[in-house]
């Protein structure tokens, strides 16, 4: 029998991985670059969105989040409303299955404990809650790492992401603003830690050489209709925020600057192309990145970055580029402001192009200051990275034996 002390620890990461966004894929590239540098013995297996990307890009075996497939498709028939009921309960004992086989369970990041953008309580925040609720029972730690949250008005919603919060054995955020929503929902914070975004722990791309003050302008773009409480508009405000960003890209083209499309889920795609059908110029293009990595060379390559998804501006801030963010919600302007950037935030739900391009212009004037204030500003995030860590190895991987927990059936 080999000894509680030496039983390899079994973690398992879990949340909406492999399923097309870049930045909830960075954030588990980070986790598993720390469990292979400080814990190489651990066993590492996922509960996921997407388990066949999960598994061929990062070479762990990965399990699908929901039995049922059509999840986050809207249920219209009587056989996909069944289906989903039925889901719900299904996913109980899943999960708990699922959970029960580890020692220690890492939420990696991501906006898990917000509603910023459209959701609804059944599909994710149940999910949490399920993970949350089976790590208390089954005495699985759930670590909830450098999370985002923000105030929800929906109240099932609510409690849902309350409840998992309190269950979870180990709770960061990646701003400030995220710990005072949580606050605000009931959750005692006091032990709580804010850090940077697990992203910026991930390495960046050689600095490449400028390309000259007429360079390329990278402008990140998003299949954006607001958020939870904006439904209603969901329309008015995507038409708003396509028009002035198109009228951006025009404007940039007129002056003779290049522009490079960016996206970080494959969602976003249709903005893409409508941008391209409207401004036809040979100027503009639009990147293929499959990866943060790509996406940091990107940004690495132009003068200025002008984005809206939030990893698109980690990404830039990351490589040292003065960036523009047109911004959603709360992460984005503390984000902005934890750079030193924090004059160049612009309304993502009231873009008004003329505005954009002034700020645009400051920004690019001050342009080698602000290299260097994010040369600084980078070197901190990478401590306090370090820092939480360090703090996250003794909350999780403490020296006695994982012996705890359980095999499966």
């Amino acid at each position: 029998m080999t000894p509680a002390d030496e039983t390899p620890v079994r973690v398992g990461v879990f949340g909406l991985l492999g399923s097309g966004n870049l930045g909830n894929d960075g954030s588990l590239e980070a986790v598993l670059g720390y469990l292979r540098a400080e814990h190489p013995e651990a066993v590492v297996d996922a509960l996921c969105g997407g388990p066949e990307a999960v598994t061929t890009r990062f070479g762990i075996p990965a399990t699908r989040l929901h039995w049922y497939r059509g999840e986050y498709r809207t249920a219209s028939r009587a056989g996909a409303i069944a289906g989903k009921g039925l889901g719900k309960i299904v996913d109980a004992v899943r999960t708990a299955a699922w959970v029960r086989r580890h020692d220690v369970v890492i939420v990696p990041g991501m906006g898990v404990l917000e509603a910023t953008l459209p959701l609804r309580p059944w599909g994710f925040p149940y999910a949490l809650f399920l993970l949350c609720a089976s790590g208390r029972l089954l005495h699985t730690r759930v670590a909830l790492v450098s999370v985002g949250a923000a105030k929800i008005g929906s109240r099932p919603t609510r409690a849902l992401v309350r409840w998992s919060a309190r269950l979870a054995a180990y709770r960061s955020y990646r701003d400030a603003p995220s710990r005072d929503a949580m606050r605000a929902m009931g959750v005692d914070t006091a032990c709580d830690e804010v850090y940077p975004d697990l992203a910026f722990s991930l390495p960046a791309p050689p600095s490449p050489e400028l390309s000259g003050p007429r360079g390329t302008v990278c402008v990140g773009v998003m299949n954006f209709h607001g958020g939870n409480d904006d439904r209603a508009r969901a329309e008015e405000i995507h038409r708003r925020y396509l028009d002035g960003t198109i009228q951006f890209v025009r404007a940039l083209i007129e002056e003779g600057r290049p522009v490079r499309l960016l996206t970080g889920d494959g969602v976003d795609a249709p903005v893409v192309a409508a941008i391209l059908d409207a401004v036809d110029s040979p100027l503009v293009t639009a990147a293929e990145a499959p990866s943060l990595a790509d996406l940091m060379k990107e940004t690495a390559a132009a003068d200025t970055v002008v984005a809206i998804r939030y990893h698109n501006l980690i990404c830039a801030l990351k490589v040292g580029t003065p960036t523009l963010a047109l911004c959603y919600a709360a992460k984005s302007d503390a984000l902005m402001e934890r750079m030193g950037l924090g004059a160049y935030c612009h309304p993502a739900r009231e873009v008004d192009a003329d505005r954009l391009l002034e700020q645009f212009r400051a920004l690019e004037k001050r342009s080698a200051e602000l290299r260097q204030t994010l040369t600084e500003r980078n070197l901190a995030a990478a401590r306090q990275l370090k820092h939480q860590f360090t703090a996250l190895t003794a909350a999780l991987f403490p020296a006695t034996g994982h012996a705890h927990a359980q095999e499966a059936p």
